[in-house]
Parts: C-alpha cells; sequence; structure tokens
C-alpha cells in the first residue's frame, strides 16, 4: 500500500454536542446499515450519551469484552460475524465508541469486512482522543507482541468529546497524558510546558480541549506529512520502541501496564539514549525523568529482565536489517529519526531506568 492509496481523512470534529454531529454522519449512510462497536466499560459508562440517538435510527451494536488480551484475532472475527449476521455492505458504516484497543481492532475489522466498509471513531479515553483515534493506524496483537497485524486506513472522522473524560480514572487520565508529553517533546517546547504546568486536580475541560487540540494537530502535522511511516512520522515512535517492551514484558509477566504508562518508562529510557546519542541535555533528562516518576511511580525491573526486554525490542515493526531503530531527541522540540543504537547502549538505558 503506497500514501496514495491511503483515502484521506475528512475531519476531526472537536464538540460537546455529541449527539448532533454523530447523527449528521449517520445521515449521509443508507438507512439501516450502520453498525456499533463497543466495549463493557464504554457501553455502561459512556454509550448512554448517545443511547437515544441510536433508538431512533435503529443502529444495532456488539460488545466485546475489555483488556489487551482481547484485541485479538477471536474478536475481529466476532466483529466481522456480527456485521454479517445483520447485513452489513460496502455502504456501511461502523462506530467504533471506546478507547484506543478498540479504535484500532474496530478500524481494521472495518478495513478488512468485505475489502473495507466505511467507519468512524468516538474516543472515550484521552489516550484514544490524542493518539490512537487518529492517524490511519490500525491493528491487533498477534502471537504475544503488540500490534503485529494492521493497516493504515482513516476513519471518515473522528468526534473528540471532553466530556467523555469524566468517566476516566486518574490512571487512565495518565496514561493519554504521556502521549501528549511525547508531542511535546517531538515538536513544541511550548506544548510541553503547558502540560507540566497543568493542575490534574482540578482537571478544567474547557481549558484542557485546547490543549487535546494542540496536541491532535501535532500528530496530524507529522501524519499528513508521511502518512505510511517512510520518514518524519517516525517522530511519533519515541518512547515506543522501549515503551512496547515493557508493555509486552508487563503483559507476559501477568501484570499487565497501561499503554500510556508503558510508553512514559520507554519515554525515560530514549532520552537517556538521546543523550548518549544526540547530545540532549543531562539537567533536562534529570527534570523530566523527576517529574515522570512523580506522576506515574515505577514499573520496577530486576537486572535479569533487563535481557529479556532487550529481546522484545529486537522485534519492533520499525527495526531494520536486524538493527534496533530508535527515534530518538537532541533537544525539545528537535527530533532524530533512524537512530541505531547497539546493545550495550540499550542495555544502559534500561540500567539507568531501573536504578532511578
Amino acid at each position: 500500500m503506497t500514501a496514495t492509496d491511503i483515502k484521506p481523512q475528512n475531519s476531526i470534529i472537536f464538540s460537546r454536542q455529541i449527539t448532533e454531529e454523530l447523527e449528521k454522519i449517520i445521515n449521509s449512510f443508507p438507512e439501516g446499515k450502520t453498525f456499533l462497536l463497543t466495549e463493557k466499560t464504554p457501553e455502561k459508562l459512556c454509550l448512554p450519551l448517545i443511547q437515544p440517538l441510536l433508538d431512533n435510527k435503529g443502529i444495532r451494536h456488539v460488545v466485546l469484552p475489555g483488556g489487551e488480551n482481547n484485541k485479538s484475532t477471536e474478536s475481529v472475527t466476532k466483529v466481522w460475524e456480527f456485521l454479517s449476521k445483520n447485513g452489513a455492505d460496502r455502504k456501511s458504516l461502523l462506530i467504533n465508541l471506546g478507547g484506543g484497543l478498540l479504535t484500532d481492532l474496530g478500524g481494521f475489522s472495518a478495513s478488512t469486512f468485505k475489502r473495507g466498509i466505511s467507519f468512524i471513531n468516538i474516543p472515550t479515553t484521552l489516550l484514544a482522543q490524542v493518539d490512537a483515534s487518529v492517524g490511519g493506524k490500525t491493528g491487533i496483537n498477534f502471537n504475544g507482541l503488540k500490534n503485529e497485524i494492521g493497516v493504515f486506513n482513516n476513519p471518515c472522522n473522528v468526534i473528540i468529546d471532553t466530556d467523555f473524560l469524566k468517566t476516566l480514572d486518574d490512571k487512565n487520565f495518565l496514561s493519554g497524558f504521556a502521549e501528549m508529553i511525547k508531542h511535546g517533546l517531538i515538536k513544541s517546547p511550548l506544548h510541553l510546558k503547558k502540560l507540566l504546568d497543568y493542575d490534574m486536580n482540578k482537571k478544567d475541560l474547557t481549558y484542557f480541549q485546547e490543549i487535546i487540540k494542540e496536541s491532535v494537530d501535532i500528530k496530524e502535522w507529522f501524519v499528513k506529512r508521511d502518512p505510511t511511516e517512510k520518514n518524519i512520522r517516525k517522530a511519533l515512535n519515541f518512547g515506543h520502541t522501549a515503551g512496547h517492551a515493557f508493555e509486552s514484558f508487563a503483559l507476559h509477566k501477568g501484570n499487565p501496564i497501561l499503554h500510556g504508562y508503558a510508553v512514559i518508562y520507554g519515554i525515560i529510557a530514549e532520552l537517556y539514549l538521546s543523550g548518549k546519542k544526540t547530545g540532549f541535555d543531562r539537567k533536562t533528562l534529570e527534570d523530566i525523568t523527576g517529574w515522570i516518576i512523580k506522576k506515574y511511580g515505577k514499573f520496577e525491573i530486576s537486572a535479569k529482565d533487563e535481557e529479556p526486554l532487550y529481546r522484545l525490542m529486537t522485534h519492533d515493526k520499525k527495526n531494520e536489517n536486524n538493527l534496533i531503530n530508535f527515534t530518538l531527541i537532541s533537544k525539545p522540540g528537535e527530533v532524530v529519526i533512524n537512530q541505531v543504537c547497539s546493545k550495550p547502549e540499550i542495555m544502559e538505558s534500561l540500567n539507568y531506568y531501573r536504578n532511578l
């Protein structure tokens, strides 16, 4: 698939009148051909916000169990079976209501059913609003590896409503906040400062919607210039090579951690590598690392865990010619892609993280 094969994303809609926006989209599809996919938690907490519209339009929905273990081929099969049983065709629309796991899986299910039907994302978590639901990446986990199977395909629309964030606990809010920190580090020191200064105790969601828009704009800046991640879009992988290793390792140990927590711990390791490879300032490293540990705590690892974490990094999709490829930064706002790091360097970064 080339960049020209990917349909453009029509629009990202920032609104606190979600029913009105959703109804406009549904009305542009044939009657009886719109369906909804969600998970158990958003079914309980978020679906009631749009349920009257769904009832009025006769829209059927399917519910998947939550959790990273269910981001699987079995779940995709369940979605395909639901669509097929209910008469979905190539002119149908699938609404994905949920967090990043759900929008990833729903986008992949829609993209592969009858060679592709339209879908929209209504992200209900901060992580999904600023990252997973935008940018055109879809996918599922396979053989214990995160997002091993997937396609690039944009949703028709993404509707972002901060009212959904009222349903989040602090850990899930922080999980999404981690991706926003990443956006500030790779593109905008001003955005980074706003995030580091944000009062999480008050959570002013009206003001925060503007910060979310800034974060989404940063991601879109990279995506539009490189839809299929051949060049500058690799900047968005900052923190993720080490982060995905933390995430997969925790899953294998039966002690899963939220994606954003894995990314923020990965950011610590990759900021250290940035200091070694691209001259990232040591004091800035220590300041940001201190803020992270204060807000996120730490996923504890031992010295014997460093080798398994390294091996997980060797499976990263960004690697080429058996070399582990990182995105690093020289200072906040300046990204350096395609940085190959040796095993000793990577082990040193894990040792730095472990001993914080």
